[in-house]
């Protein structure tokens, strides 16, 4: 018996509803496994323990962690210092476990812990039930065990007092303030100054009535530094910024052009129309299309990725390197790729007027936009034009062009259009966001901020590389290939309650949300709205995460029951995986499989864990620019002016959202000085006590910038002098 199959019998048998709490030793006999693999038993029990996934009670008993009553997972801390405990899915049904400051102990912002229930229930009708509230009943725990500790290095800026040095990190969810440790040698010297940025390597902490303590391993510079703030992100979330040497003397190994024998190995596309829609300062270039009519209605249309398998070797320097990595990070003044340049840029992007080497989808559509047959083949194209997003919406808008290319760019939003119908008529959510760009000059200052609608150039690209994603996911799991799926499971109906309510507040009235066709009815609702972002942001939280597994459990924002991502690895890990299962299905599976399923589990985990790192610093990364832009704004005689829309409101101001920048802030209600305002819980609204105006939710202000906290990432806006709408 494999190391995976034990696992899942230890987990089975902790599970029985008739199981009772037993020693290891009693444990290996109800496992019945010979005696040759007991040490394998005991190594895996072990390995259980030590992330959480088994737990001892009453000193050796061994059972699952819901069934004495623990939880499992990752602390999510607030600044004001409570927490909550993300658990794992599996041990608490996904409901978050409420940690007051008095019960966080020693754990950190993002620590891997257990924590003991003290508030909630177990449905008893439900043997083996996990841990859970009432509808709007919270759960209330206490940390008992760190399992892993995220912050093994801290980020912060150095500060002193009479007695000793300390790091104030810059994770505002990181309450403690790190004591440095003074290095030994002559002089005692830390090698770096008072408001330096600095890198603390953390000691053991265990006793919460002190503070943790740490040593300066890299001093990053003073905070006004040119990229600073940038270089401060990437140290934080420990990515990686350079490649080792091993990786770009093998990249640079590679050929500089394609050779004409790989192209005779190939359907050679060369010939055809394609073309490529991308960002205008995109570096890298996956995908490529082409169309053309059927004389039957419909369209032929192909969807060309980028090979990189073909370059990148299971198990060579690029391959680790790039699996590590897991994906790009596109900071607003550099990129961090998954590949190397000559590979990224070059070799593996997908340019005009140069040959390239793809795997392709090659789709029969008919003219309702139905796919009815679509095939795999290892091509050859050359791209014939670049269009960047504002210029393939300019030419989709212009009816008097009437070009080859712009003929082809609106046949191919016709199909794309009738797709799309198809795919929201089958119940897929309108998630869909525009971007916030934030424009670096050459010091790394942000001088502009700029907001990219989601328009038809987007959904064009969008709607073909879905089908191509599904078509490979249909294929490998229709011929049971061992692979990665891009999954995204239902929401909890208790999430989605608390969801609606919040939206009551904005004046919605809506049905059962847990319907799908109440939800697109909401989101058509507020479609266009300046509270579109706040509402759909809200909605993307009482979601779950999308991730990355080896068994395909449907998307359900997508409304897909097989659904996988192939059409971008340049920039993902997980669509290199899938191309490399893809090749071995079109070569009739000769050989073996390239990944076995624990691998690919482990690469699932991996690669969703970066996936989420790279969206926080990246998030991260932007705020911190608009919070510079904004310093500088208030800093400036003449200010500009916002407008705004009240998202909350409290008895000290209005919470505010900035919908052309995506940006939140708070009006103080000290601000507002033409009346004495007062708060009306009832009514959610402020008023003036004189002039009787009222401020709540969904109302539209004008504001200018006041202040800005940069520690706490905070803005501060007063009303501009012409006031609400």
């Amino acid at each position: 018996m494999q190391s995976n199959d034990l696992k899942d019998k230890i987990q089975q048998v902790l599970a029985d509803p008739h199981y009772r709490p037993s020693r290891q030793s009693e444990l290996l006999k109800l496992l019945k496994v010979p005696s040759h693999q007991q040490g394998e038993v005991r190594r895996i029990l072990s390995q259980l323990i030590n992330e959480g996934k088994v737990v001892c009670v009453r000193k050796d008993r061994l059972v699952l962690p819901s069934e004495a009553d623990l939880v499992t997972g990752r602390l999510v801390m607030n600044e004001r210092g409570f927490g909550f405990v993300i658990p794992e899915e599996k041990t608490a049904g996904g409901a978050d476990v409420y940690i007051a400051a008095e019960n966080v102990g020693v754990a950190m912002h993002k620590d891997t812990v257990v924590c003991r229930l003290i508030r909630g229930r177990r449905d008893s009708d439900k043997p083996g039930r996990p841990l859970q509230g009432k509808l709007g009943q919270k759960l209330e725990g206490r940390i008992i065990r760190i399992l892993k500790r995220n912050n093994e290095t801290i980020v912060g800026t150095l500060q002193k007092t009479n007695l000793f040095h300390f790091v104030v990190p810059d994770e505002p969810r990181i309450i403690q303030d790190i004591y440095v440790k003074m290095p030994e040698g002559r002089k005692k010297k830390l090698g770096a100054n008072i408001g330096d940025k600095v890198v603390v390597q953390l000691e053991p902490w265990t006793s919460r009535h002190v503070n943790p303590e740490g040593r300066i391993i890299e001093v990053l510079g003073r905070p006004d530094d040119p990229h600073i703030d940038i270089i401060c992100i990437i140290r934080k979330f420990r990515l990686p910024a350079e490649f080792p040497p091993e990786v770009l003397a093998e990249a640079e190994a590679l050929e500089e052009e394609v050779s004409a024998a790989e192209v005779r190995n190939r359907l050679d596309l060369t010939r055809e129309v394609v073309f490529t829609i991308d960002p205008e300062d995109a570096r890298d270039f996956d995908d490529a299309i082409s169309i053309r009519h059927r004389k039957e209605g419909g369209w032929h249309i192909g969807v060309h990725i980028a090979d990189v398998s073909h370059y990148v070797r299971p198990g060579s320097a690029l391959d680790r390197e790039a699996r590590l990595r897991g994906n790009s990070v596109y900071l607003p003044d550099r990129v961090l790729p998954m590949l190397p340049e000559k590979l990224s840029n070059g070799l593996c992007s997908l340019k005009p007027n140069v040959v390239r080497l793809t795997k392709s989808v090659l789709f029969e559509i008919d003219a309702h936009g139905h796919v009815e047959k679509f095939s795999f083949a290892n091509t050859a194209i050359h791209s014939r034009h670049r269009f960047s997003y504002q210029e393939a919406l300019k030419r989709l808008e212009d009816p008097h062009d009437h070009s080859e290319i712009g003929v082809l760019l609106k046949e191919a939003w016709k199909a794309a259009a009738k797709i799309r119908g198809l795919r929201f008529a089958h119940g897929s959510l309108d998630l869909d966001f525009p971007e916030i760009k934030v424009i670096c000059d050459e010091k790394g200052r942000a001088i502009r901020i700029e907001k990219r609608e989601y328009d038809i150039s987007h959904q064009l690209i969008e709607e073909l590389m879905l089908i191509a994603n599904e078509a490979v996911a249909r294929a490998t799991q229709e011929n049971e290939l061992p692979s990665l799926y891009r999954i995204h499971e239902d929401p909890d109906a208790e999430k989605l309650e608390e969801y609606r309510e919040f939206v009551q507040t904005y004046g919605f009235k809506i049905g059962d949300i847990t319907n799908k066709k109440e939800l697109q009815k909401l989101l058509a609702m507020f479609r266009g709205g300046p509270e579109e972002y706040v509402l759909k942001l809200n909605l993307l939280k009482s979601l779950k995460r999308a991730a990355y597994e080896e068994h395909p459990k449907g998307h359900y924002g997508l409304a897909k029951e097989n659904y996988t991502h192939f059409t971008s690895p340049i920039r993902r890990y997980a669509d290199l995986v899938v191309h490399r299962v893809l090749a071995f299905f079109m070569q009739d599976k000769k050989g073996g499989a390239p990944y076995a399923m624990n691998e690919l589990a482990a690469i699932g985990d991996h690669v969703s864990m970066t996936e989420r790192a790279a969206a926080e610093a990246e998030q991260e990364a932007v705020k911190l620019k608009q919070i510079e832009y904004f310093e500088r704004q208030t800093q400036s005689r003449k200010r500009d002016t916002y407008m705004a829309v009240v998202t909350d409101v409290r008895n000290f101001g209005l919470f505010i959202e900035l919908p052309d920048l995506l940006l939140s802030g708070l009006v103080h209600i000290s601000t507002l000085q033409d009346d004495f305002y007062k708060f009306d819980a009832l009514k959610y609204h402020i008023i003036g006590k004189e002039n009787g105006k009222i401020y709540k939710v969904g109302m539209k202000v004008k504001v200018v910038a006041t202040k800005v906290d940069r520690f706490k990432r905070q803005i501060d806006f007063k009303l501009a002098d012409d006031g609400a709408d």
